[in-house]
Parts: C-alpha cells; structure tokens; sequence
C-alpha cells in the first residue's frame, strides 16, 4: 500500500490524537486550549486561526469518533463512521505546495476549523485504509495495561503493541520471568 507523506502525517495526527483521550492515559492530553495549540503546532497542521474553547470542545467530540474508528468490528462499520465525520467537516479536496511540500491533497475547506481540518484530513487518511481492505491495521494496543491506537504499517500486519520498546518489551520480560520462575520451581 502507497502511503504519501501527508497521508502518513494524518495517520500520525489521528494516532496522537486519539491517544490524548483521558481512557488512555488517565489524564486528558487535550485539557486545555493550550494544548490543543500544542498539538497543532507539534504536528504543523497548517491554515488555524486563534484557537478557543469552542475548538477544544469540537476537537474533543472528533477524538471521540475516531477513537469509535479504531474500535470498529468491521469495515463497514468503520466506513460508516469515517462518512459520517468526512460529511460533518464539509470535504473539499484542493491540491496545495506549502511550507516547502510538494503538491498534496488538503481534504478541509479554507478556513476551516481545526476540527473540520482534522475530521477532512484524518478521515481521508483513514479512509484509504478502509478502501484498500486494510482496515484490521487501525489497531489499539495488545499490553493489558495499554489501550493506545496505532496503524500497523508492518509487512506482514504483525504488530500488537504501540511501540515494541515499552509495551511489547516489558509483556516479554514479565513472560520471560515467569518461565524461569516456573522453571526453578
């Protein structure tokens, strides 16, 4: 599967901001305007004015339907969800070459505001997966203690855990542990 640069940026945009959701890590990453204007700033979504509570509380209600994407049984039901969020933003696909990219797609109107920018964009982004049959790759971690989303972008659609380092690491070291432990007894 083709993945273009700012189809993969989205793909990182949903992620992140899914994974602010207070269910993840019991506190909510999206607490304040100021971090809402920190995670626009940190994953350089472009064309957002002032930003205000208003943004906050609508940035919030898309996270909660994207994280509703993620937990979707099937295609058709993901689908379903992504139509939903993409009509709700008002789509209007436009090529664009800014900030020293080359020519991309924008799925948000001008002017638009951050939620419809992220609801246009992200749902696109997500979109292509559903089309291409590779929905079972938006995926929520495996480690019990973990919920956070991820797309498996792994050849062979093996990946269970949101980063290998810390969540599939610690699963094998604790599985590790406990075959020595069953072992020596």
């Amino acid at each position: 599967m083709l993945i273009t640069h700012d189809t993969r940026c989205a793909l990182d945009t949903v992620v992140d901001l899914v994974n602010t959701a207070p269910e993840i890590d019991e506190t909510d990453g999206l607490a304040t305007v100021t971090a809402l204007a920190d995670f626009v700033r940190k994953h350089e979504i472009s064309d957002v004015g002032v930003l205000t509570e208003h943004d906050l509380a609508a940035v919030r209600r898309v996270r909660t339907r994207f994280a509703g994407i993620f937990a979707a049984a099937d295609a058709r039901a993901a689908a379903g969800l992504i139509n939903e969020l993409v009509a709700a933003a008002g789509t209007t696909p436009r090529l664009t070459d800014h900030d020293g990219y080359d020519w991309h797609v924008h799925y948000f109107a001008p002017g638009a505001s951050v939620a419809d920018h992220l609801a246009a964009d992200c749902g696109m982004a997500l979109a292509f997966f559903v089309v291409a049959g590779e929905q079972d790759r938006l995926r929520r971690c495996e480690a019990p203690d973990c919920r956070h989303a991820f797309v498996d972008l792994s050849r062979n659609r093996s990946r269970r855990y949101c980063d290998s380092r810390t969540c599939g690491n610690r699963l094998h070291v604790a599985a590790y542990r406990a075959r020595r432990k069953e072992a020596a007894s």
